[in-house]
C-alpha cells in the first residue's frame, strides 16, 4: 500500500483491535462477515469505486456500507464503515485492509481461547508440509481449479486435524487467494500470529535439527539484535550442507556452507 492507504489501514486497525479483542467467541463470526464484504468488493468494480471515491463524503460511503451490509454482524459493519470513511490511494487497498481485519479477528478469537501458540505451530507445520510436497503445493495453488476443489483438497489433506482458527485462515488462503501465492500468504499469517504475541518470527533453515540449547541461544542472540522476543521456526534441509540460514522479515542472514560455496563459485567465475 502507498502512504495514504497505509495510514488509513493502520488507523482503523488500531481502532478495531480492542473491539475484536473483547469479542471473544464472536471473533469467528466477525471474521466470516468481514470476508463476505471482501468477496463482494472483489467481485464488483462499481462497489469498490463507490466506497473509495475521494470526491464522495465519508459519511455517505459509511451510510452505503450500512445499507448494503446491515444484516451482517454489527461490529463487522462498523469497521467496514470506518474503512469506507477513510481515504485510499487505490481501490484494491480497501478490500485488502478489510481482509487484514478479518485475519485479526481470527487471531483475536484464538487468543481468547488460549490457542494462539498452537495455531502458530500448526501454520508452520502446514507451511513445511507444502514446501516438502511440491505436488500438494501446486494442487493447493492451482488457480485453474475451482474454489470448491481447492477447499476439498484442504479437507482431504488436513480435515479434522486443525484448530478452527488455523482451518479458517488456511481455507481463506487456499480458497480465496486474492492474487497471493500460498507459501508467502502462510508466512504472512505466521508473522501476524507472532506479532499478536508480541514476538518476531525468525525462519531458520539448517542442515540438521537444532537442539533446544541451540534454539535458545539463537533466540537470545536475535532478541538482542531486534529488541523483541523472537519465535524460532526451524526447517531442516540437508541440501544446505552446514550452518544455518536465518530470515527475519525481509532480512536474511545466510551462513550456510552452500551459500559460501556459491559465493566462492561466483568469485571464481568473475
Amino acid at each position: 500500500m502507498r502512504g495514504t492507504s497505509q495510514a488509513s489501514h493502520d488507523a482503523v486497525i488500531r481502532e478495531f483491535d480492542p473491539i475484536v479483542t473483547a469479542a471473544g467467541e464472536d471473533g469467528l463470526t466477525i471474521a466470516e462477515h468481514l470476508f463476505v464484504v471482501v468477496d463482494a468488493l472483489d467481485s464488483s468494480g462499481s462497489l469498490r469505486r463507490a466506497l473509495t471515491d475521494p470526491a464522495r463524503p465519508g459519511k455517505d460511503k459509511a451510510s452505503l456500507v450500512k445499507q448494503l451490509f446491515g444484516s451482517l454482524e454489527p461490529r463487522a459493519v462498523d469497521i467496514v464503515a470506518a474503512f469506507a470513511e477513510s481515504r485510499w490511494s487505490g481501490e484494491a487497498d480497501l478490500a485488502e485492509s478489510i481482509e487484514d481485519a478479518g485475519e485479526m479477528a481470527l487471531f483475536a478469537y484464538s487468543e481468547s481461547q488460549g490457542t494462539l501458540s498452537s495455531v502458530e505451530e500448526e501454520l508452520f507445520r502446514v507451511e513445511r508440509l507444502l514446501v516438502a510436497n511440491r505436488e500438494l503445493l501446486i494442487a493447493g495453488s492451482n488457480r485453474s481449479a475451482t474454489k470448491e476443489q481447492r477447499l476439498q483438497l484442504l479437507e482431504d489433506t488436513l480435515g479434522g486435524k486443525l484448530l478452527p482458527t488455523t482451518h479458517a485462515l488456511l481455507a481463506r488462503a487456499v480458497g480465496v487467494p486474492r492474487g497471493r501465492r500460498l507459501i508467502p500468504a502462510i508466512n504472512a499469517l505466521l508473522e501476524q500470529a507472532a506479532e499478536r504475541r508480541g514476538r518476531v518470527v525468525a525462519s531458520v533453515t539448517a542442515s540438521v535439527e537444532l537442539s533446544a540449547a541451540q534454539r535458545e541461544r539463537l533466540a537470545g542472540i536475535l532478541a538482542k539484535a531486534y529488541g523483541r522476543e523472537i519465535k524460532i521456526n526451524v526447517a531442516v534441509d540437508p541440501e544446505v550442507l552446514g550452518g544455518i540460514r536465518v530470515q527475519v522479515g525481509s532480512e536474511v542472514v545466510d551462513g550456510t556452507i552452500l551459500s559460501k560455496l556459491d559465493d566462492a563459485r561466483r568469485r571464481l567465475v568473475g
